[in-house]
């Protein structure tokens, strides 16, 4: 069962304020593509190890992060 996506959305837009307000912050999200648009440095983990690592522009263009988490 998944989050209505008007929740989904609501929180994305509280995540961007706390942003804007100098919030650091420290997200654990399955929307890898939402994440990626608030996110200033992205780590994908699978199976307890960092995979792939970088800016959101980074994993934005990595071809295996894209095939697995934006396709």
């Amino acid at each position: 069962m998944g989050l209505a996506p008007v929740i989904v959305q609501e929180v994305f837009r509280t995540i961007r304020r706390l942003k804007e307000e100098g919030i650091t912050l420290l997200l654990v999200e399955q929307f890898a593509k939402s994440a990626l648009e608030v996110a200033d440095y992205a780590y994908v983990m699978e199976h307890g190890r960092i995979a792939v690592e970088g800016t959101p522009d980074e994993l934005s263009r990595n071809e295996r992060v894209i095939a697995a988490y934006l396709g």
